[in-house]
């Protein structure tokens, strides 16, 4: 944490609080260094919540504030109304949550903004779990991962958060990948550039939860892609584009074997959910190549 009036490269202080190996870290940079300066952030309490800071410091150095954890997106329409008010509408208003405050008790707030068509920028850092309060599983909890409240193995598919973003027919939608940068960057610009409201749904691998060695994070992150766990498309005003579309899935066991929270399945659980993921995966890029028809 640091002072805001101290002068620091960048909008994040260059030491946080994060666990070592957050994707979460690596995607708050990213993201601050696209929006820039004239961006007021929303955060809810939970792992980003680090980044806000307390009395007269914070780990950022542009405006926000914290809110509770069901009300990111309304805070964020309520300051983009403020704003507009006033006549400004050059000031990027993004809301930055995790799985739990997006997919689970936030998501009404979320589908209010996205109903409303509310010029936000709303991401998702999507961690997969609770992992602020000791790793209790959410719906973005993937099949068999195991979590405090789910020891044994989730036992339900990971809900699909910006199909039903899409559903609500915004201008634009996206997933993203730490593994990529480049990537990841140009949706975020993309989403700023958004007449309306965008939204962001960026897999935030985690070494707590998901307990593998923090050095390895951007290699899991490129696994889930690579293996068809991670899809990377991105959805503007009615056409779909897959931006990364491997010609043959690696196994997936080279994405859940080095993960402690898989530890726990028989070979038969790791055979059901290779085929579950290559299924999937196979389905969701026919149902995603047939939104252009």
């Amino acid at each position: 944490m640091f002072d805001l009036q101290h002068n620091s490269k960048g909008l994040v202080a260059h030491g946080v609080s994060a666990c070592a190996g957050c994707g979460m870290e690596l995607i708050m940079r990213n993201v601050l260094d696209v929006l820039g300066e004239d961006t007021i952030i929303l955060i809810p309490p939970g792992c980003s919540a680090l980044f806000s800071g307390f009395g007269d410091v914070s780990g950022l150095k542009i405006a926000g504030f914290q809110g509770n954890l069901e009300n990111t997106a309304a805070c964020a329409a309520g300051v983009r109304a403020a704003l507009t008010a006033q006549g400004n509408t050059h000031t990027t208003v993004v809301a930055f949550a995790g799985d739990g405050a997006t997919a689970d008790i936030g998501l009404q707030s979320l589908s209010g903004a996205l109903e409303r068509r509310d010029r936000i920028v709303y991401i998702c850092y999507d961690n997969e779990a609770y992992m602020n309060t000791g790793t209790q599983g959410s719906s973005a909890t993937p099949y068999y991962a195991s979590t405090t409240t789910t020891p044994a193995g989730k036992p339900t598919a990971k809900k699909n958060l910006v199909q039903i973003a899409i559903a609500h027919d915004i201008p634009y939608a996206a997933t993203a990948s730490i593994h990529n940068l480049n990537d990841l960057r140009k949706k975020v610009q993309k989403a700023k550039d958004t007449d309306g409201p965008a939204m962001l749904h960026i897999q935030s691998p985690c070494p707590s939860g998901w307990k593998y060695d923090p050095a390895k994070t951007i290699e899991l992150a490129r696994s889930a892609v690579q293996t068809g766990s991670w899809i990377l498309y991105e959805y503007e005003d009615g056409k779909v584009t897959i931006n990364n579309k491997p010609k043959e899935l690696k196994p997936v066991e080279e994405y859940v074997g080095s993960q402690g929270r898989f530890k726990h399945m028989t070979k038969e659980q790791r055979e059901e959910l290779q085929q579950l993921t290559t299924k999937n995966y196979e389905r969701y890029i026919k149902q995603l190549e047939s939104m252009n028809n």
